[in-house]
């Protein structure tokens, strides 16, 4: 199995940019796809970007295509949200989750992820 720690979270202004990084470890030389989601309060757990295991498909939530990226450098097993031009409405706490999988197919509910982080705060000011 994999295990996952998120950082990089914070208050920010709205405009700002803040960087997540999600550090795995444990079985990390199987192919594995990531994913992040992101849960505001009193709402349901919702996804925000995905990356196949290799980094070469990234996905992203209509919410915030163009303003985040995705990326991952498998040799550090660590996977990255840039996330430019910050609204009050990104305010969440964020969550990285993997599973194990060597294809380019992306998963955009929570339910098909094995492994995930405790999430950090992300708090976007008006």
């Amino acid at each position: 199995q994999v295990q996952l720690v998120e950082s990089g979270g914070g208050l920010v202004q709205a405009g700002g940019s803040l960087r997540l990084s999600c550090a795995a470890s444990g079985r990390t030389n199987s192919p594995y796809a990531m994913g992040w989601f992101r849960q505001a309060p009193g709402k349901e757990r919702e996804f925000v970007a995905a990356s196949n295991w290799s980094g070469g498909s990234t996905y992203y939530a209509d919410s915030v295509k163009g303003r985040f990226t995705i990326s991952r450098d498998n040799a550090k097993n660590t996977v990255y949200l840039q996330m430019n031009s910050l609204k009050p409405e990104d305010t969440a706490v964020y969550y990285c989750a993997a599973v194990y999988y060597s294809g380019s197919y992306y998963f955009p509910t929570p339910q098909s992820y094995n492994y995930w982080g405790q999430g950090t705060q992300v708090t976007v000011s008006s």
